[in-house]
């Protein structure tokens, strides 16, 4: 049956399914609205290194046969390819005209049409440097520690970047799945998390947003 894992510090690794949502949280930490109120956790991040040397996350708009590619965004303004994080160095912030003007800056031609409110930045294509390993190898790399299938809840400071998570899963001992963890909770600091992080290559080609399974090390894990 399901057991609770002791409380301490172990690697965490996020099943393909769910790790893009730990790129989704960097995604909105760097978006105008965010950086224009001054509330990210990124705040104080460009040009710094925010992800291993060697990954890059992509936004790419121009990516064939996807629903959320377009040529041009809600404003008008031509769309390209752009290294949003380049071999582990944040570039820029995602903008449109109003985050834009209200940093200084250019817009990023990120502008995003909802069906009732203003244009707001978004990101669409998103791509994250596939690693060498697959989900099988990372999980005998791991050595002891939890498998993350599910998460379940959240409360995460966007000003600070502190992540905690219900999550559910399988136990792994010794490089090999033990048994299933039906709810516990992961912690820890998005910061440092995402400079930890190691991908498979798993990834699902036919996805806008393509980031493969992730390991994070030490991750605080209490079995509440």
């Amino acid at each position: 049956g399901a057991r609770k894992p002791a409380t301490g510090a172990y690697p965490v690794l996020f099943d393909e399914r769910i790790a893009s949502s730990l790129i989704g949280h960097l995604l909105a930490a760097i978006n105008g609205t965010s950086i224009a109120r001054g509330s990210s956790w990124l705040r104080d991040a460009l040009g710094q290194q925010v992800l291993p040397a060697g990954l890059s996350v992509i936004e790419d708009p121009h990516r064939i046969r996807i629903g959320s590619s377009r040529p041009f965004d809600a404003e008008g303004l031509p769309t390209c390819r752009r290294a949003i994080v380049d071999n582990g160095v944040l570039t820029g912030w995602t903008l449109d005209l109003a985050t834009a003007r209200k940093l200084g800056m250019e817009s990023t031609a990120n502008a995003s049409r909802g069906t009732s409110a203003p244009p707001s930045p978004a990101t669409s294509n998103i791509d994250l440097t596939p690693g060498t390993a697959t989900r099988a190898d990372l999980i005998a790399q791991m050595g002891t520690g939890l498998l993350v299938t599910s998460l379940i809840g959240s409360t995460i400071n966007p000003t600070t970047g502190d992540y905690s998570r219900g999550a559910s899963g399988f136990w792994v001992e010794n490089g090999q799945i033990t048994h299933p963890v039906n709810e516990c909770t992961i912690a820890g600091n998005l910061r440092d998390m995402l400079m930890r992080i190691i991908p498979a290559n798993d990834a699902r080609a036919h996805l806008s947003t393509r980031v493969p399974s992730l390991l994070v090390e030490g991750m605080t894990l209490a079995g509440a």
